[in-house]
């Protein structure tokens, strides 16, 4: 339960309680039965830890409710409605999928974006999980298992007590624009995996939405007024339409009909479920050398852009550390892996 000191939408306790970071979920499974093989746990489970081999961040079932609109776009065919979190670690992962599904499909599909409310707060003790602390190992083990860096280190060195302020945050930069919402959203996950920054304060939220060109006083404004009834909106329809975890993203077509694609699963998965709502969908090619690359995102890990470019994981890191030799990329490094930027 949110602190009542904090002006935050309340969520379910038993929600939390139950849900599970980190994703890989096996498709129709049971997600997140059990932690990491190398953490002892209880058999309660925890929000902050997960066994990454089953891999999503699961809240207990609730009887399904067909209440997720089938609100498709006018012009694209296919609507993708997806719920995440900004410290959902699972969602991090999947980024590169979901990079990758908007350069072939992206003329096809629209995305709807939802917050899920993955920590209201600390209230709670189980399955071996009582402070922050107690996170910071099992990060720096799920950022080896899904290759993107993160630093666990965050939950020692400044510790997050809630994902609800970014969750709002995100909420006040869709107001402004839906795309600069996006890079708003890259860039304070960016902090909170990799720069170890306590994306719940406020210095950190105006810093990011400067960079992504936002008005600062405006979201601000929207933060502490309208963004909450959305963020609140968010989450009834993450209940009521029976949302058990993140990331959950489903694919609607013009019918109504949805497929839901639950964790973090290989692009095949992705794509199966687009030409499923459309198996009229033609894969287009896009320039996949590394300017182009660059100028499409502007950040990228070794991971990310060994997939978009097609090249060998290690090929491509060796790449993009002789880019930054040559002075045409600039690098982040953390101790669990780096981000490359375009200088």
């Amino acid at each position: 339960m949110v602190k009542k000191h904090h002006s935050y939408p309340r969520y379910n306790k038993r929600a939390v309680v139950y849900c599970i970071w980190f994703m890989a979920l096996a498709m129709g499974s049971m997600a997140c039965q059990q932690s990491l093989k190398s953490t002892e746990m209880n058999k309660e489970t925890n929000p902050l830890l997960c066994d990454p081999e089953t891999g999503v961040c699961e809240m207990p079932q609730r009887p399904e409710k067909d209440t997720l609109a089938a609100a498709v776009s006018q012009v694209k065919p296919v609507k993708l409605s997806y719920f995440t979190d900004p410290i959902c670690s699972s969602c991090w992962g999947i980024e590169v999928q979901l990079r990758k599904l908007k350069l072939e499909y992206g003329n096809y599909f629209e995305i709807d974006y939802h917050m899920g409310g993955l920590l209201p707060d600390w209230s709670y003790n189980s399955g071996g999980i009582s402070k922050p602390s107690d996170v910071a190992h099992h990060w720096d083990e799920v950022s080896a298992y899904y290759d993107m860096p993160i630093d666990g280190d965050v939950w020692l060195e400044d510790p997050l007590h809630s994902s609800y302020p970014p969750s709002i945050a995100f909420k006040a930069a869709q107001l402004q624009s839906e795309d600069k919402a996006l890079d708003f959203m890259r860039i304070i996950r960016e902090m909170v995996f990799l720069q170890k920054k306590n994306i719940t304060k406020w210095e950190h939220l105006a810093d990011a939405a400067a960079q992504v060109g936002l008005d600062s006083t405006q979201l601000k404004s929207d933060y502490e007024g309208r963004a909450k009834a959305l963020f609140e909106a968010d989450l009834n329809l993450s209940r009521n339409s029976g949302v058990r975890g993140f990331p959950s993203i489903f694919f609607s077509d013009t019918s109504g009909n949805k497929e839901l694609v639950y964790g973090a699963r290989p692009y095949a998965t992705f794509e199966a479920a687009l030409l499923k709502a459309y198996p009229q969908a033609k894969k287009q090619t896009y320039a996949n050398d590394w300017e182009s690359l660059f100028n499409a995102f502007a950040s990228l890990t070794a991971r990310e852009f060994s997939e978009l470019s097609g090249q060998p994981r290690k090929q491509a890191e060796a790449f993009l550390t002789k880019l930054t030799t040559e002075g045409k990329l600039e690098v982040l490094k953390t101790k669990n892996g780096s981000l490359w930027k375009k200088r």
